[in-house]
């Protein structure tokens, strides 16, 4: 997976350069501006992942640069200012900034925010595969095998297998397994998906017998359990 690029804008060199030590020590390339002026030739010449933006800037400052942005890019922005009044943190999240951040701060709260900003924003892509001890699941080729045994499934099993794996040990009513498998609810499908589930255990059971991997969650509905051994 591509190293993902982040885009430092700040003219107090001592706080740059531990920023951008503490992101590529987490596994980021950090490049370092510090006139606002070069911030828009910046990024449009390469965009970034994300931009960290101090407010005081010699040249355009932050806010102008935050609007800039905002006409031709949805790129994340952290701001970072001195200032702390809240009309200030307000105008830099209306002119279209994912977060903000008070000097003085930690690196390691930068850092942190960086992180949750771009799973917010930058979501990974679904895998191609889902793995579960011997359970592949292949989205792309609609395929499940078991040590290397292929699994002879129904869509509504794959399905349901699919959206277990995605997310083991999490418990789901019938309801929810109805709305995520289906796409929507009518009367009477809530026993028909008991129906899938018990075919569903079975083909797995003949592959990998009493691993019982779909529990049952008495008056709540199922979960995945790869490394369960109860009922």
């Amino acid at each position: 997976m591509p190293t993902k690029q982040i885009l430092v804008v700040e003219d107090e060199p001592k706080i740059a350069r531990i920023v951008k030590d503490y992101l590529e020590n987490s596994g980021y390339q950090a490049t370092l501006l510090a006139h606002g002026n070069d911030v828009i030739p910046q990024i449009q010449k390469s965009m970034p992942n994300l931009i960290i933006l101090d407010i005081m800037l010699p040249g355009k400052d932050g806010m102008e640069i935050c609007k800039e942005i905002r006409k031709f890019s949805t790129v994340p922005i952290i701001m970072l200012t001195a200032k702390v009044e809240e009309l200030d943190r307000l105008i830099g999240l209306e002119l279209g900034a994912d977060d903000y951040i008070c000097k003085p701060f930690s690196p390691r709260e930068v850092v942190a925010r960086v992180k949750a900003v771009l799973r917010r924003t930058q979501p990974e892509p679904l895998s191609d595969q889902l793995l579960s001890g011997p359970i592949v699941l292949d989205r792309i080729k609609h395929q499940v095998t078991i040590n290397n045994k292929e699994l002879s499934l129904t869509n509504s099993e794959f399905e349901l297998l699919t959206v277990f794996m995605e997310q083991p040990d999490r418990v789901f009513s019938r309801n929810d397994l109805i709305s995520m498998v289906q796409g929507y609810n009518f009367e009477g499908y809530d026993r028909t998906i008991d129906s899938h589930i018990k075919n569903l255990r079975k083909k797995i059971d003949q592959q990998l017998p009493g691993q019982k991997m779909i529990q049952t969650v008495y008056g709540v509905g199922y979960k995945f359990s790869p490394l369960n051994t109860m009922a």
